[in-house]
């Protein structure tokens, strides 16, 4: 074997897409100030879930008009809840390109049962004809395919004077793209992905065109507790100023605070998405001098700079079955987390064998560097590996 096996290891191991890893210097000195064995509904728990809201609100320059909340069940459930109290009014098209743009287009029909439904559709790695979609009824897309790599290249194509209003699943893009407020009208994330703050809890972002939309339309559905924003036909104001509907982690909350404060010290949005975008950019000039690797989103104008998944384009591995090719990529993935340069790496379970490495803020391109010869290496290994036990 020709191929010597790297010196240099990356300082975190950590590229999993979520959760993902911490801020750099990161230690739980950092939850010290955590407010355990009070209740949330305290005046102190409601400061600390207040200020949750007012630093994503400042850091993310989103318009004063437009309410922020937090919900339970992390991004997934600020979802549900978002297409649960507000599609029907009027038909949807949905964009599906990954497994979870896919699973909203499942649940729009085959949960929620809604019929006039138009699916435009694109395999991993692509997304779809953005021309053909029309804002004139309500549209349920994902801003960055945190499966596939592939992310919106912008939002011109949504119409300032539409009909419907937008949903967006924003979970892996938040903090690393600068998301056109004025074009989405409903806007999910959670705390795990760029910021690498703990899991179970989402934020929910509407515009005022989306608060019309729940005080005007009463869903033929019934809605669980943690689904409900209104009373009375009107918003319910608390979820937007700290008022959860159920009860959050206080430990979780003071992480997320932690990660905010630590976006706010380096610089803000610009900061975040410059550290995303120098991590890409670090796998892009390595992709390009690579015999065997290759990105799933063959198009630059829609790579994602979060959640980097690359391909194996050896001609050798094309050949291989589905199963073995899965088994090889395991291979490699085994070796990398016994050396401990990277652990989680393997591409999700729907998408295409390869590999997902996680680019986002928190990632130190200095890791992202040394973990690459290491991809290498583990690439050379199970390959002669396949060739000895074919032999």
């Amino acid at each position: 074997m020709t191929q010597s096996k790297p010196t240099i290891k990356p300082n975190n191991p950590n590229f999993s897409s979520g959760p993902c890893a911490k801020r750099p210097g990161w230690s739980l000195d950092a939850l010290s100030d955590a407010l355990l064995g009070r209740s949330h509904r305290s005046g102190p728990g409601k400061v600390k879930l207040k200020e949750v809201i007012e630093l994503h609100t400042e850091l993310l320059g989103i318009p004063d008009d437009y309410y922020v909340g937090i919900v339970p069940a992390s991004d997934t459930g600020a979802f549900e809840m978002a297409m649960w109290s507000m599609l029907g009014a009027l038909p949807v098209q949905t964009l599906a390109w990954e497994s979870f743009s896919q699973d909203w287009m499942k649940d729009i029909t085959g949960q929620l049962k809604l019929s006039n439904v138009t699916a435009h559709e694109a395999e991993y790695g692509q997304i779809p004809d953005l021309s053909k979609v029309n804002c004139d009824e309500d549209v349920v897309f994902v801003w960055n395919g945190t499966t596939s790599g592939a992310c919106l290249p912008d939002a011109e194509w949504i119409a300032d004077d539409r009909k419907g209003l937008t949903f967006c699943d924003a979970t892996s893009g938040v903090f690393a793209y600068d998301l056109p407020w004025n074009k989405l009208d409903v806007v999910t994330w959670s705390w795990q992905k760029v910021l690498g703050g703990e899991a179970a809890h989402g934020m929910l972002v509407l515009s005022p065109r989306a608060v019309a939309r729940l005080e005007s339309f009463v869903p033929d559905r019934p809605l669980p507790k943690i689904f409900r924003m209104t009373k009375g036909g009107k918003l319910n104001s608390g979820i937007f100023v700290g008022e959860t509907i159920n009860t959050p982690s206080m430990l979780a909350v003071e992480d997320c605070l932690d990660a905010l404060k630590w976006v706010k010290s380096i610089g803000g949005l610009q900061a975040t998405i410059k550290r995303t975008q120098d991590n890409l950019a670090a796998i892009s000039k390595w992709v390009d001098q690579s015999d065997w690797a290759s990105f799933l989103a063959t198009s630059e104008a829609v790579r994602s700079s979060t959640s980097i998944c690359l391909s194996i384009s050896d001609e050798w591995f094309a050949q291989l079955s589905d199963d073995d090719q899965a088994g090889f990529v395991g291979a490699m993935c085994k070796i990398l987390d016994q050396e401990g340069v990277a652990y989680d790496i393997k591409a999700y379970r729907a998408a295409p064998a390869g590999l997902r490495i996680w680019g986002g803020a928190t990632v130190e391109t200095g890791d992202v560097q040394a973990l690459l010869p290491w991809l290498d290496y583990a690439f050379a290994v199970s390959k002669e590996s396949k060739a000895q036990k074919a032999a």
